[in-house]
């Protein structure tokens, strides 16, 4: 590299986004993610030994899979390559590869490829990459904030160790804008910025767990405010507020926010009151809330605490949250209205998770057996194992039920389900009552 690239090189550094400048060279230097990366934890280890095999990072925008693979770039000691599946062709991949195998006969070096957006990659392109994964040609490194399971070649899922990172806690974005201001050899502390405490928080609460999306704000914030009289430049809550794009709804001063407000939500869903709930609805919406997560919110409350009370109110919060991707705002606000008020007058009921709560609880407490009537009668010489012999098919008896053993032996008789007497779980039982026999 000679002095004019050098001084390029420099300059790129210092001109590149501030989340790019502030991605950490070691794994001490990274924030969160200590359920993967925890010096107890196999990644951790693996990247300290340099024995890496294919991985794939999964998990939403800004949680740091891109740098993870940064850290390890720069502790390897294997060449580290980088393409983005949006942009990068065959002709990509076949260069890494040549470049890959040319290094391993001469050299005995081994090649890393990082491929981001991995999930961009047809299958096609993901076929490609397989047969040189098997043989170590390269060790791949994917990132996807999609479920790999779902988007990736299950060969390459197969012969890769998936990670999921989780969004960062409030904390933790914290500590990351705090890095940002302050620090003077890769954040902005060269400009002598300081940030308000309300505005602190603020970010912190808005950012989703999203890095990336509060560092951004930081820059920007840093970038466009003019210096006060004390010759700083002060980040307030206006200025934070205007640099997210997110409005602060001013809370009260016992504290409510963000999360007391999506509690109040919920609980008003769930207490039938649909006035409160499309009121704290209207509240996030104002303050910029991300409609996604209200719509998850909606669907597990629809499940958690109306369940087989009224089924349909799964099915209108499951419609409204894919409705609110393909729509957008503003017109998300009105589906997410018409479905917290159809979960909101909906009839209650928390069956479903006492049963599946008291049954996983039983699972993790007793060991048991699958009676050999109900187990799989169908491989070569099951029967000559008395597998499934005496299963009786329900379908052939009046009712479409006949008495039989399902329970294990060793938990025969216990109950998980308890249908209540609210709304379609009143059919159930009577329904039940009626085809097993039994008497109030």
């Amino acid at each position: 590299m000679d002095l004019f690239e050098y001084a390029r090189e420099q300059n790129m550094d210092r001109e590149s986004p501030l989340a790019s400048r502030l991605r950490p060279e070691t794994l001490e230097e990274v924030v969160g993610q200590q359920h993967i990366i925890g010096k107890d934890k196999l990644l951790y280890r693996a990247i300290k030994a340099d024995k890496l095999g294919s991985l794939i990072f999964y998990g939403p925008p800004g949680t740091g899979k891109t740098t993870l693979a940064k850290v390890i770039a720069h502790t390897t000691k294997a060449e580290f390559t980088q393409i983005n599946a949006t942009v990068a062709g065959k002709k990509d991949m076949e260069e890494v590869v040549r470049q890959a195998k040319e290094r391993r006969g001469m050299y005995g070096r081994r090649t890393i490829l990082f491929v981001d957006e991995i999930h961009r990659f047809n299958k096609g392109q993901q076929d490609y990459l397989l047969p040189f994964v098997e043989d170590g040609t390269i060790t791949l490194i994917g990132a996807t904030t999609e479920n790999p399971y779902f988007e990736v070649n299950g060969a390459l899922i197969s012969r890769s160790s998936i990670f999921e990172l989780y969004p960062l806690s409030k904390e933790d974005v914290k500590t990351l804008i705090n890095r940002a201001v302050y620090d003077k050899e890769k954040g902005m502390g060269s400009y002598d910025a300081v940030i308000d405490e309300d505005a602190l928080e603020f970010l912190a609460d808005v950012a989703g767990g999203d890095a990336r999306n509060a560092l951004n704000a930081v820059e920007l914030g840093v970038l466009t405010t003019e210096r006060s009289a004390d010759g700083k430049i002060h980040l307030t809550l206006e200025v934070a507020s205007e640099c997210i794009q997110k409005r602060v709804v001013r809370y009260d001063k016992t504290g409510d926010n963000h999360y007391d407000t999506i509690s109040a939500f919920i609980k008003s869903m769930r207490g039938s009151d649909p006035d409160a709930a499309v009121y704290y609805l209207a509240k996030m919406l104002y303050a910029g809330e991300d409609i996604k997560f209200i719509a998850r919110r909606i669907m597990i409350c629809a499940s958690e605490d109306v369940g087989n009370a009224d089924p349909m109110a799964l099915t209108v919060a499951v419609s409204a949250a894919q409705a609110v991707e393909r729509v957008g705002m503003p017109e998300a606000q009105i589906i997410l209205s018409q479905a917290a008020l159809y979960v909101a007058t909906a009839p209650k009921s928390n069956s479903a998770v006492n049963a599946i709560f008291a049954a996983m609880e039983n699972v993790g407490r007793c060991k048991t057996t699958v009676p050999a009537h109900l187990q799989d009668a169908h491989y070569r010489g099951a029967k000559d194992l008395g597998r499934g012999t005496g299963y009786k098919y329900a379908h052939d008896y009046p009712d479409h039920y006949v008495e039989q053993q399902y329970l294990p032996d060793e938990i025969q008789g216990t109950r998980f389900y308890e249908p209540g007497d609210m709304g379609y779980e009143r059919q159930i039982k009577e329904h039940m009552r009626k085809i097993k026999g039994q008497k109030d």
